[in-house]
Parts: structure tokens; sequence; C-alpha cells
């Protein structure tokens, strides 16, 4: 054994693990203090040396371990006051920085208040898939082939010809899934994204979305029809709301009408935002046409239903009067830091 060679690599590694840093430090104190060190090799030899050498290696043995610890202790105490120095250059008293808390975005909120009002009120939430085949996207919902009704809405078609799919481009796709797989009472409704092959404009987009509702049963009524609607616009639009219904047209209901709410820029009293009419189109709606209900195998005869639809984006433009619809979907912070109060 080689005792003056072990100091020389002790004093030579524990040099080296001041300049290095903790990691080799570590290194060190593996190789001459852990479980498998080196001096365990030294102990195991002095079996060899003669009798009348072994105390004399013995204590020589026990000061190179003596040795290596405190070498170590220096050298870690010398890293600790390194690091404390380092800290020392900062204020730990200072307060920690602020976290930006983000924001549910507009849209969001919307939707989720427009679900919350309806489900007070009984109606259970529908959810189905954004690519449609024909007949849950038109056929069923009262547009047959060639039918006129279908240039009302421009269309993205993923695959045409027999097996037609397309982007839907309304939610009524999804009460279409819900007719065909329930017995009334049906009551839902049906928030999603849809899409239609517009130009992008302040007033319109390629995508938006859309909170349908349907309602079906025994002794269904208009007058049904508009107390639930007047309910939604006192709710979202405060007690002081007032709706108007106008005769419209849609394939899948008749009779069919547009709804108006009173202006929420100028209480009813018109401005230029209303066109000085006091009332804001919100959503269209109507009784279920019976050729729907059997489309999707429920009785005419026995149940009749009335649906509605409206666009998220136009009661936010109407609850936070955001004229631009491009906002909602360029991702601006500016933009949607806003709404941080909003819920």
């Amino acid at each position: 054994m080689d005792l003056k060679q072990l100091i020389t690599e002790i004093e030579q590694e524990i040099a080296a693990a001041e300049i290095k840093g903790q990691e080799q430090l570590e290194a060190f104190r593996i190789a001459y203090l852990g479980s498998k060190n080196k001096l365990k090799d030294l102990y195991k030899e002095l079996k060899s040396v003669p009798n009348e050498l072994k105390k004399e290696v013995g204590q020589a043995i026990n000061a190179l371990k003596t040795l290596a610890e405190d070498k170590f202790n220096e050298a870690a105490e010398a890293n600790s006051k390194k690091s404390s120095g380092n800290l020392s250059k900062f204020d730990l008293s200072r307060p920690a920085e602020e976290i930006e808390i983000g924001a549910r975005h507009p849209l969001a909120v919307v939707r989720n208040e427009i679900i919350e009002i309806f489900s007070r009120i009984g109606f259970s939430v529908s959810e189905g898939p954004e690519i449609e085949d024909d007949w849950h996207n038109f056929s069923a919902l009262n547009f047959p082939p060639e039918h006129p009704a279908r240039d009302m809405q421009d269309t993205f078609f993923i695959q045409k010809g027999d097996d037609e799919m397309a982007l839907r481009t309304h939610t009524s796709s999804v009460q279409v899934r819900v007719m065909e797989g329930e017995e009334p009472p049906i009551r839902t409704i049906s928030p999603g994204r849809v899409y239609r092959n517009e130009a992008i404009s302040a007033r319109a987009h390629c995508f938006f979305h859309q909170v349908e509702g349907l309602y079906i049963d025994t002794d269904v009524s208009f007058a049904d029809l508009k107390q639930t609607l007047l309910y939604f616009a006192k709710e979202m639009f405060g007690e002081k709301a007032e709706i108007r219904l106008r005769p419209s047209y849609f394939p899948f209901t008749e009779p069919s009408a547009e709804v108006d709410v009173s202006c929420t820029i100028c209480n009813g009293d018109g401005c230029n935002v209303c066109k000085y009419t006091g009332f804001l189109e919100i959503l269209g709606c109507g009784m279920v046409d019976p050729n729907v209900l059997e489309a999707c195998g429920i009785d005419s005869k026995k149940y009749a239903g009335f649906a509605f639809g409206m666009g998220v984006e136009r009661i936010a433009q109407l609850k936070y009067r955001v004229n631009d619809l491009r906002l909602y979907s360029e991702n601006d912070v500016r933009f949607l830091e806003q709404f941080k109060s909003a819920y």
C-alpha cells in the first residue's frame, strides 16, 4: 500500500472539487468517505502487515481517513459560504414578482352563462361531431336535395357525392341525433362551433359559435316558446329587457320567427347601433316542422316542439359592446385581459 500516493491524490482531488464545485465534491465524498471508499481496501490489506508494524500502519490509515474527512468538511464549508455570498447580492425581503393570472375567453364566459340560464329551467346539454353527413346537417332538417334553402348556408364540403361530408353549418345536427336516440319529452340545448364559407369581416367569420335549443313534448305551443325566450332575455340582459318576434322562414320550423331584444346600449330609446328602432336581433326560432319530427322517428300527431338558435358572438356583442367579430379569434392579450372580471 502506498499511503503517500493516496495523500497526494486526496489533496489533488479536493483542490479540483473546490474549483469545480458541488458535483465534484460529492464525487470526492463517495470515493473516500462513502460505503465503498478506497480506504476500506487499506484496512483489508492490514491483515498482511507484520505484527510489529500493524499499529504504526493502522494509525497511518486512520490519519489518512481523518485527512479526507477534514479536507471534505473544509471544502463543503467553503462552498456553502460561496453560495451564501451569491445570495447576498439579492434582496430576499423584496416581494415576489406578481404572477399574471389568465382569464376565460369572453365567448366562453357568455356560452357558460347561456347554458346556466337554460339549465335552470330543465334544459340538458347535448354535443355532437363538427364533421357531419348530409342527413344530419341537411336532409333530416327538411332540406331536400337541390332545395333552394341549402343556398342560405355556404358550406365547407369535405367530401361530395353519395357519402357527402361537410363541416356542420349549425348545431341543429346535434338536435337530430338527440331526436333519433331519445324518446320525448326532450328538452336540450346544443352549444358548439359551426362553419360557414363566408368572407371574414367585422360582422362575419368563417367559423363562429352557436347555442341551439329544442323542446319536444305533448301540447307544446308557440306561447311556450315565447315565454322561454322572454325568460332568457331577462336573465341575460336584465329584468327590463323586452323581446319582439317578427315572422321569418327556416326549413326546419313552421311557423318561424326572428327574435329581437331591446337595445342594451340605449335601453330601447333608439341609437345608431339599433338603427333607432330600439331593438337588436339576437336569434331565430319556431315550431319544429312535422316533417323533421317524422324524419327522426317521432310521431308528429302526438308530439310537438319548438326550437331556437343564437350566435354566441352576437350575444357577446350586446353584452360587452364589442363590434368586431375578428377580435374574438385573434388571441390579442390586450383584448382578452379586459374580461378578467367577467366571471
